[in-house]
């Protein structure tokens, strides 16, 4: 079996999810196309890269991420930083002839996205990024069953991603409302994924029109380094919020189809409220995150008086569940979302096959963002091809 070593930098949230799918997938998958293996980690402080490589198991750590892309043991660079290090990151792995693997958002606009897209093709590297929500086994039935015409022709895509986990106006400032380094707020950082599951469902966007909105103006600064987690200063300044709490916006496909999707970071009560609905000229798909292994299906084909949402439980049946459980009803859960990736991925460089969604597609959703923020500030309709 080959190995494929690993350079990840970053030892947050999301690297620690990314380290825990390397760890899994080689238990899960059996065999597993190939064997990966985390080398090094990097991070901005001796401390936090020093704990990274005890906790995930890695070989070695260093601080900085200079020094994972230049290492010569190094396959596969992956990036779990803030925004705003994507690209210099993922230009230099180019160059440097290594694969990649970058979480979502793929860069802070289209622009430097497509120079990530091109850089990463002229040096003949594998690419990945990190929407992993699209891995669900309910989502890749729902893709199925749209491929397969059993809703016919397809007229609306509905989806929305609310969150409460930044609604508290307490809650501390940090990277992630900064336009610098994140980029976009809750069109970024939650529109993104529902952005690529209505391409993934749907297809390309012909043009959008929307409207944002930043409600909190203000956070109180972070007592010490800041997260999720952090607690603000009792007394102290406070920063001014740099992009939208808020999300939403109208879509015309190219296929004629019609859509909208919102996204908020501020919904109260709304812990990780992904959901879709895609409605067919045949018949209808629904799906909500925090019932992960459900998807409701609405067929017109079924008898008079019989009609109506049904619910599919994910099971052995359908892509990839039956490597984790032999019967419907035990579920999947986030982390097992991560883990089908990083097997794909992995997959993809065994046997030098592409993946999805590779930097080119990561390029359309920061290009379909960009023209949203270019609607919401011109007050008008945007065509994605403008950007």
């Amino acid at each position: 079996m080959e190995t494929i070593n690993i350079g990840l930098i970053g030892t947050g949230f999301m690297g620690k999810g990314h380290a825990m799918a390397y760890e899994m997938v080689p238990k899960i998958f059996r065999p597993a196309p190939a064997f990966p293996k985390l080398v090094v980690v990097g991070d901005v402080t001796e401390d936090l890269a020093r704990r990274g490589a005890r906790d995930f198991g890695a070989e070695k750590w260093v601080v900085g991420w200079e020094q994972v892309v230049a290492d010569e043991g190094v396959d596969l660079v992956d990036i779990t930083t803030p925004n705003n290090l994507h690209k210099e990151i993922a230009l230099a792995a180019a160059k440097a002839g290594k694969h990649i693997y970058c979480e979502k958002p793929l860069a802070l606009n289209g622009r430097d996205a497509k120079q990530m897209y091109e850089a990463a093709a002229r040096a003949g590297v594998t690419t990945m990024v990190g929407f992993n929500y699209i891995k669900n086994p309910v989502a890749l039935l729902a893709k199925e069953m749209i491929e397969a015409g059993e809703l016919g022709e397809i007229y609306h895509f509905r989806g929305s991603f609310h969150q409460d986990v930044l609604a508290d106006p307490n809650a501390p400032f940090s990277w992630r409302f900064d336009r610098l380094i994140a980029g976009s707020g809750a069109l970024g950082d939650l529109g993104a994924h529902v952005i690529e599951f209505a391409r993934f469902l749907v297809g390309d966007f012909e043009r959008v029109c929307g409207l944002a909105k930043t409600f909190i103006k203000e956070r109180p600064l972070a007592a010490g380094s800041y997260g999720y987690r952090s607690k603000a200063i009792s007394e102290g300044s406070k920063r001014t919020v740099e992009n939208e709490d808020s999300i939403h916006f109208l879509i015309e496909f190219k296929d004629g189809a019609t859509g909208t999707i919102e996204a908020s970071r501020i919904a109260m009560g709304r812990k990780v409220f992904m959901a879709y609905e895609v409605n067919g000229s045949k018949g209808s798909l629904h799906f909500v995150h925090e019932r992960m292994n459900e998807l409701k299906v609405y067929l017109s084909t079924d008898p008079t008086g019989r009609q109506g949402f049904k619910t599919i439980l994910a099971g052995p049946e359908h892509p990839y569940y039956g490597s984790f459980w032999p019967v419907a009803g035990i579920g999947l859960g986030y982390e097992d979302m991560k883990i089908i990736e990083v097997y794909e991925l992995l997959d993809a460089l065994a046997n030098n096959e592409p993946t999805y969604p590779d930097f080119k597609e990561g390029w359309k959703v920061c290009q379909v963002i960009d023209a949203v923020l270019l609607s919401v500030e011109e007050g008008r309709w945007v065509s994605v091809d403008e950007i």
